[in-house]
């Protein structure tokens, strides 16, 4: 038999022991009934305990107050504990035997144990005595389970690397398979050459590589890009080598003034029947053919086209090397020959305003005699945006350049078609519906602000640009916009001031060609009275931004007014175009926004002007619809 620890031989010598003279007295029987470890079927002896022994000995009342109870069956006596089971339940604490009740008393019956128990009693909180180690003998079941010696389990470093691993391998496999089933989705067109716009990450900005070499699926024009390097802005002036430096223009003609030529509203002419609310059509005049057709057929000239090839061909000249346009031209390869520099330093305004002169030529980067400086000019502008939660960014300090970057990017993609493009121009978009005044429902130098009818007329035409591209325009910002145009306007429609009701020229026409684009009839009668105020005033001879917008009014509302009008103003800006040296293409006019815009602004806001008779569509005009309804 193992060695017993002296701690289980000091607690079985502190048992009490059974009085010998009271031994000697007994009869055998019942000296066997008294033996320590047996059971007998008798009850207790009066003023002694029931025999209860084990764990529930610690949740009985008192035994010198516990009532004599009937005697209990029987029960034959549990096997005796090892040295070992005693030693280890020695070690335990008092509270550990009162976990497991021992097995008689699980199988006593539960009438004669409740009949045992005393009667209920508020007692006070028990106390768990200490239970003498000999007592746990009648619990070995509870006492063998607990397994004396065996540790228990730990979580250990190997375990948690194990299920650190297989977590990061399942993780894996799905990035994997997730990235395999998206590099074997459709395909997507791109612009040719790019290598980032397909997708915008909203985390990090935007970059855009140059074309480097040769890509598959590219038209054979772009093809051509990817494989020679871009020309440089330096090569575009060649042209002009042999030109000396730029001398004072010469004196121009002062042209006839509006009411010289009798310029007057038709009495009693009909209304039109059909007014274009569809604006998806309203770029069909761009192509080639339709140029020359409308060309003739709207007023145009082959020397009115011959200025806007000029024009064109010194705003190519004067292309920054990172395809940009700058305000301050003197930047580029220039050197400072022409004079005129703009200040403004919104390099996004003055890129898009010269996109929207090409591509109101039907230049595109697909097609056509400028297609790589298109490129270079949309790569830069796509690459300066700024990706923000509520679209691109394409300020650069000021919202006219958000407004002119949507148009250029809007007709950048309505004329090609490029999906690259769509998710630019739609984000764009975005944004100036985000900036968008609350409150009054027009746009500012910066968002939110109350709007005034300057920045909103650009704001306007941009978002009837992206429905001219399919894209998506909320209605409700629309509304809001013509709620702007109902607080600065006066006589039913017909004048527009900045931010108050006023009769400004410049105004008025910004106001006058916002409501026709949003679906004023020819009839109404503050449209009307408001061509005639245009028309009785004429073109100014020194302001491009009155006369741009003014323009278009009188090319929509057709009719004598306009032919009366584009007589004056076509011969004006032909006869004003300068001719000598590296000026050579360019207009410069001190009045409107010269003064911080200079002779780049100028440049393209004439050439956009002299456009005007294929760059849009006529909006009342049936030759217009029926051309529309070809598309």
């Amino acid at each position: 038999m193992p060695r017993q620890t002296d701690a289980a031989l000091q607690a079985e010598r502190d048992l009490p022991r059974p009085d010998a003279s009271r031994a000697e007295s007994l009869s055998p029987s019942e000296a066997q009934q008294a033996a320590p470890g047996s059971f007998s079927s008798a009850g207790p002896r009066a003023g002694e305990p029931p025999r209860h022994v084990g764990a529930q000995c610690a949740s009985l009342p008192d035994a010198a107050h516990a009532p004599v109870t009937p005697a209990a069956e029987a029960m034959p006596a549990p096997p005796r504990m090892t040295s070992e089971q005693r030693a280890f339940a020695a070690s335990q604490p008092p509270a550990a035997a009162a976990l497991s009740p021992p097995p008689f008393a699980e199988q006593r019956p539960a009438a004669e144990h409740q009949a045992a128990q005393p009667p209920a009693a508020a007692a006070p909180p028990v106390v768990p005595p200490r239970v003498p180690p000999r007592a746990l003998r009648a619990a070995p079941v509870a006492v063998s389970a607990i397994r004396p010696g065996r540790p228990r389990k730990r979580c250990t470093w190997h375990r948690v690397a194990q299920s650190t691993i297989t977590s990061a391998v399942i993780h894996a496999t799905l990035l994997v398979v997730l990235g395999l089933l998206f590099i074997a989705g459709p395909e997507r067109a791109v612009l040719p050459g790019l290598t980032a716009t397909a997708s915008l990450d909203m985390n990090r900005p935007v970059v855009v590589r140059l074309p480097t070499q040769h890509q598959s699926g590219m038209p054979a024009s772009a093809a051509g890009w990817a494989a020679e390097p871009m020309p440089q802005p330096a090569e575009l002036l060649a042209e002009f080598s042999g030109l000396p430096d730029a001398t004072p223009d010469v004196a121009q003609q002062q042209p006839p003034t509006a009411h010289a030529v009798g310029l007057e509203l038709p009495v009693g002419e009909p209304p039109l029947a059909h007014v274009r609310t569809d604006l998806h059509g309203l770029l069909a005049g761009r192509g080639a053919a339709a140029r020359a057709a409308l060309l003739e057929g709207e007023g145009g000239t082959p020397q009115s086209e011959e200025a806007v090839w000029r024009g064109l061909r010194w705003l190519a000249a004067h292309q920054q090397p990172d395809g940009s346009w700058n305000f301050n031209h003197h930047l580029g390869a220039c050197a400072g020959r022409c004079r005129h520099p703009g200040t403004h330093a919104s390099t996004t305004a003055a890129t898009s305003l010269v996109l929207l002169a090409f591509l109101g030529h039907g230049e595109t980067h697909r097609d056509g005699n400028f297609a790589e400086v298109v490129q270079r000019g949309l790569y830069y502008l796509i690459n300066r945006a700024v990706p923000t939660p509520h679209g691109l960014d394409l300020q650069e300090g000021t919202m006219y350049a958000q407004g002119l970057s949507a148009m250029a990017l809007c007709e950048a993609y309505a004329l090609t078609e490029d999906r690259s493009l769509r998710e630019p121009a739609q984000r764009a978009l975005d944004f100036i519906v985000y900036a968008q005044d609350t409150q009054g429902g027009g746009w500012r130098y910066a968002p939110g602000m109350p709007g005034d009818t300057t920045v909103t007329g650009w704001q306007i035409m941009a978002l009837r640009s992206g429905q001219m591209a399919y894209l998506v325009v909320p209605e409700e910002c629309l509304a809001a916009a013509a709620r702007f145009l109902d607080s600065v306007q006066e006589g039913y429609g017909a004048y527009y001031g900045y931010q108050t009701p006023d009769k400004g020229p410049t105004t008025t026409s910004i106001g006058l060609l916002c409501r026709m684009y949003q679906g004023w009839h020819r009839q109404h009668e503050g449209l009307a009275a408001g061509v005639a105020l245009l028309a009785a005033q004429g073109p100014s001879p020194d302001n491009m931004y009155y006369n741009y917008y003014a323009t278009q009014v009188l090319h929509h509302w057709g009719g004598q007014p306009w032919e009366n009008w584009n007589r004056v103003l076509r011969e004006q800006l032909i006869a004003d175009q300068a001719l000598q040296g590296h000026e050579t293409g360019s207009w410069y006019y001190a009045g409107g926004r010269a003064a911080v815009a200079g002779r780049l602004y100028n440049t393209a806001m004439a050439v956009m002007t002299l456009e005007v008779y294929y760059r849009h569509l006529p909006l009342y005009r049936a030759a217009a619809v029926e051309l529309g309804a070809e598309d």
